[in-house]
């Protein structure tokens, strides 16, 4: 194993168990409650996002989906979960992308959680159990995260994580079909908050 290599047992089904909640890999028999909570929630969600293509709520996206997800993880690029209750049912996602190794050992997150389900401090754990996965299994040393200066609820997340803001970064990425200011934020192990 390299220096800064992870065996790749480390990806090995990751299931992450905490707070309430169950993570883990996204599977094709999770479709039909992936499209009801995204189409539930859609108005609430697409303001935050990246356009949405006219198949994206489909099973055959859903299977592309999965497809990706599989192949940027098999290639140490992206670690992708679903977030569920432990009573089973899912309420977002997260995902642990633009993975880099070497002197970087870093990761970005973005998340999304079904609207009837915001609020609730789920995501702020599913953050901190990411994050501590992220930290004590892939041997990430930095953990950084991007939103839209408007979006309140996404920040409330960061900051309750422990993660601290370090920039602005103008017209950083294309959400909801326009280029949009980002706030920055940086989480080192020792900020993880409980």
């Amino acid at each position: 194993m390299a220096l800064f290599g992870l065996s790749r047992a480390a990806f090995d089904e990751p299931l992450l168990r905490g707070y309430g909640l169950l993570m883990r890999l996204p599977r094709t028999s999770d479709f039909e409650a992936w499209a009801r909570l995204r189409e539930e929630s859609r108005d609430y969600l697409e303001p935050w996002e990246p356009l949405w293509p006219e198949d994206d709520l489909t099973r055959p996206a859903f299977r592309r989906r999965l497809r990706r997800y599989a192949s940027e993880l098999a290639d140490d690029q992206t670690v992708p979960f679903f977030i569920f209750r432990e009573d089973g049912r899912l309420i977002g996602g997260l995902t642990m992308a633009n993975i880099r190794r070497g002197v970087a050992q870093s990761c970005t997150i973005g998340y999304w959680i079904g609207q009837a389900h915001a609020g609730q401090g789920h995501m702020t754990n599913a953050v901190r159990l990411a994050c501590r996965y992220g930290f004590d299994t892939l041997r990430f040393h930095r953990i950084e995260a991007a939103c839209i200066p408007e979006n309140e609820g996404s920040r409330r997340v960061l900051e309750k994580a422990g993660f601290r803001r370090e920039g602005y970064a103008r017209e950083y990425l294309c959400i909801a079909g326009k280029w949009q200011d980002h706030l920055l934020h940086a989480l080192l192990p020792e900020d993880l908050t409980a």
